[in-house]
């Protein structure tokens, strides 16, 4: 069955990955991966504070 990669099959992968890209290009990628995560969740926490600050006002 088609499902998701297992154990040894994850390790074959991330070589692959390793060997296409190199170190240096993963950690970039990485790194920018976790700079636009963050940048996301401040945008939903001030989605949040804009959402609670008109419903204060409506009172």
């Amino acid at each position: 069955m088609l499902g998701l990669p297992r154990g040894s099959e994850w390790i074959v992968i991330l070589v692959i990955v390793v060997l296409l890209f190199g170190p240096g290009r993963i950690g970039k990628i990485a790194g920018e991966l976790g700079r636009s995560i963050k940048s996301f969740r401040e945008g939903l926490g001030n989605k949040e504070e804009e959402s609670s600050e008109t419903e204060e006002e409506k009172k």
